[in-house]
């Protein structure tokens, strides 16, 4: 069964990669799109009220088989998730590479390269963008000033996930986010183990599934506990951190508190642990 989350196929039209595999009416190539927003919700369907499946954050690559209405469908390039997203916030994708990601859970703009300066937008962690000069302590890019305490060159990464994950304690729990303005639990997961490059799927089930599974008497800090349709990450080895629809926010709880709480829906199935790095 091919996962339709992650090719892109549907009745009428499909990725031409998949041409031979799924049978289509029509196959289209791809055109490759960078966001220019700080985020926007991908959607099942083209429509703003629609169930939201995940986020596109500024600088990722979006690539869009169709567009129609001011809706863009296609796929995400950094985990190949499929839906359809507002093309307003796409641009062709250009020939300048992003040379920095936002480290830090929210890092503001500012109109000059000045604390005091005009706060034009915040971005959330994992955008990528282009530097265009450094002033000071401030890196310019296309939408204004970053201090550089909220960024690193593409090429750093971070070495805890758990310590990106403990970063990102108190923001909100929203189905399908992906930043620290609201996160599900795969989200949290997966921008945590992404900070750290490592790669690593959008949903709970594939990130089970990516990662080895071991004796959870082994568990340490960094592995990943999935259970039915949620996902964590371990502070330490009875430490759980999640975003969750139980307190509508992102903790950190004793793991036996989630478990106890999840048994009555997971089916007596125990949760898995699996090794993220």
């Amino acid at each position: 069964m091919i996962d339709r989350r992650i090719n892109a196929f549907r009745p009428d039209l499909a990725d031409s990669a998949l041409a031979g595999i799924v049978t289509a009416p029509r196959y289209a190539d791809g055109v490759y799109h960078r966001c220019t927003w700080p985020g926007v919700t991908i959607h099942a369907d083209p429509d703003g009220q629609s169930t939201a499946v995940s986020s596109l954050l500024l600088g990722e690559t979006f690539i869009a088989f169709d567009v129609v209405g001011g809706w863009a469908w296609g796929q995400c390039l950094h985990d190949r998730y499929v839906g359809w997203i507002e093309a307003a916030a796409l641009v062709p994708h250009g020939d300048l590479p992003a040379t920095h990601w936002v480290i830090a859970p929210l890092a503001p703009v500012f109109a000059a390269p000045d604390i005091k300066a005009h706060v034009m937008l915040v971005l959330p962690m994992m955008a990528r963008l282009v530097a265009d000069g450094i002033h000071g302590r401030f890196v310019a890019a296309a939408s204004g000033f970053v201090h550089d305490r909220h960024l690193a060159p593409l090429t750093v990464h971070r070495s805890d996930p758990a310590a990106v994950a403990l970063s990102l304690v108190g923001a909100p729990y929203v189905w399908g986010g992906r930043s620290a303005l609201g996160l599900d639990c795969s989200g949290l997961t997966q921008t945590a183990l992404r900070a750290c490059g490592v790669f690593c799927p959008r949903d709970s089930d594939q990130q089970a599934a990516t990662f080895a599974a071991i004796d959870p008497s082994d568990r340490r800090r960094g592995d990943l506990v999935t259970f039915p349709g949620h996902v964590g990450i371990l502070a330490d080895a009875d430490t759980l951190i999640h975003a969750n629809a139980h307190w509508m926010s992102t903790v950190a709880e004793p793991l036996a508190d989630v478990a106890a709480r999840l048994a009555p829906t997971a089916f007596h199935r125990p949760p898995q642990v699996v090794a993220s790095c």
